[in-house]
């Protein structure tokens, strides 16, 4: 049944951009409400852009979800974001909860690492580092040849990356704990070239990491962006999901919830093909029309949606990795704890052979995450590093953390209150040969002209690349729109 007709008055505001108050040349489905593709939908239809996103989950975020239970706040996917563009700021103004933000607690920038079962704090400094014992001063003294180290021939992976460059005692403390508590990943696995676009960068374009840090900041301040290690932090007073709630609420009948999108195909007419979008809602089958399609769902499903027009694309997609994940929040007495929460938190190096990557002290980031008189740890497990401890059932899982949690921390007795969120399919993995992947990804549109993918498995998984990824998409949908 098709919808052209009714879905070409929904959502129609102002006409700054010339032509698209023509509604038969400026239609435009956006399936998947997660970040990427609600900030999409937000700055198109700011633009005058009639736009409709389908989302099969019953409430917006993807990942981005928020739990309240009982004075717990509990994030089940990001638990913060760093603050590296000023389209948060701009975002955030628009949406008008730009008080509502919430920057971290000071106390949280220190930030742990495990060694021989204690916690070090991570050097912030020159001095902190000199005198810190995460590393040998040989390991140390390594950092002097890193000026003198030539460029790479072939693509590397991170670990190799670092090694050659920084030595191996700072990928064991650093580098490799970072990249599995962030991207729940493997540095022996991820190209740096895919993973870490900006650190591949400085030795391609200066020759060096040391020499290259000091030359880009003058090309960051350029672009009006901040480094991620000088990047604030910041959540909401009601946590991460406040921002796609409020995109979803800005967005109004523009949202379809409870969506599934099965497929899409390309209708030529003319020079520019019109998209057919088949969903499901409400246990009817439905159709769309569109003059453009942006695809901000995970790879897997978007290989599904796109099987039936390029079946060695939905191949290449299906072939992205996404490690299992599972989250235990847990809440404590105070005097559970046998150790001050005086930072961030902690993450685990590979080579301490532990059983949880790390743990967030959530009630120290930001305030509200725990009742009166009680802390918050939220504690991380599997990843690429250890998948197959995602086996586990609940009960097992609780019992590993909470012995890890002993033995680190001190924490004694059992939870005054427990949560765990199981991702089967966590964050994808830009692995060795990713470029590949990303060349695909760019075929994939020129055969297909007003289809866009716009997905934290391209551009970067962090909450900033997918709102920087929103903003570039959206240029080039207009670009099109213009043209027809």
């Amino acid at each position: 049944m098709s919808r052209r007709s009714r879905d070409r008055g929904e959502g129609r505001h102002n006409t700054r951009i010339m032509n698209f108050h023509q509604s038969e040349h400026n239609s435009v489905v956006i399936i998947g409400a997660g970040i990427s593709g609600l900030c999409v939908a937000h700055w198109l239809k700011q633009k005058g852009i009639n736009v409709t996103v389908l989302e099969k989950d019953s409430e917006p975020g993807g990942t981005m979800k928020t739990v309240l239970d009982d004075g717990w706040l509990i994030e089940t996917g990001p638990n913060s974001a760093l603050e590296t563009t000023p389209l948060f700021s701009q975002l955030f103004d628009e949406l008008g909860i730009a008080g509502k933000r919430l920057y971290a607690n000071p106390a949280s920038s220190k930030r742990y690492i495990v060694k021989r079962g204690k916690l070090l704090p991570l050097p912030t400094n020159a001095g902190t580092f000199l005198t810190s014992s995460l590393w040998s001063i040989g390991g140390k003294l390594r950092l002097l040849k890193e000026p003198f180290t030539g460029r790479a021939r072939a693509e590397e992976s991170v670990a190799d990356f670092v090694r050659r460059r920084l030595g191996r005692e700072i990928l064991d403390y650093a580098i490799n704990p970072f990249v599995a508590g962030v991207h729940a990943g493997n540095p022996d696995e991820l190209s740096v070239q895919a993973a870490f676009p900006k650190l591949y960068a400085l030795e391609e374009k200066y020759g060096g990491l040391i020499k290259g840090a000091i030359k880009s900041r003058k090309e960051r301040k350029q672009r009006n962006e901040v480094a991620k290690d000088r990047a604030k932090l910041f959540s909401f007073a009601d946590g991460m999901q406040t921002l796609p709630r409020t995109l979803a609420t800005s967005l109004g009948n523009s949202i379809k919830l409870d969506a599934t999108v099965s497929h899409i195909v390309p209708m030529r007419a003319g020079k520019f093909p019109i998209y057919t979008v088949s969903y499901s809602q409400s246990g009817m089958d439905l159709t769309m029309e569109a003059n453009a399609v942006v695809l901000s769902t995970p790879a897997y499903a978007t290989s599904q949606i796109i099987q039936r027009i390029d079946p060695a694309m939905a191949k290449t997609l299906d072939s992205i990795y996404y490690p299992p994940v599972a989250e235990i929040f847990l809440g404590f007495e105070e005097d559970q704890v046998g150790r001050p929460l005086d930072g961030f938190g902690f993450l685990v190096p590979e080579v301490e052979r532990r059983r949880i990557l790390g743990t967030i002290w959530s009630s120290t980031l930001f305030p509200n995450r725990a009742p009166e008189g009680l802390v918050a740890l939220t504690s991380f497990v599997g990843g690429a590093r250890q998948p197959e401890l995602l086996a586990l059932d609940d009960e097992q899982l609780l019992d590993m953390v909470l012995s890890e949690l002993h033995s680190l921390m001190g924490v004694t007795g059992l939870p005054a209150y427990t949560r765990i969120t199981r991702w089967d399919r966590a964050i994808p993995q830009y692995n060795l040969g990713y470029h590949n992947t990303l060349n695909a990804l760019d075929r994939f549109e020129q055969n297909f002209q007003g289809a866009f993918i716009c997905s934290n498995y391209r551009g970067g998984i962090a909450v900033g690349d997918c709102v920087m990824s929103a903003e570039k998409t959206i240029e080039r949908v207009i670009a099109h729109l213009s043209l027809i």
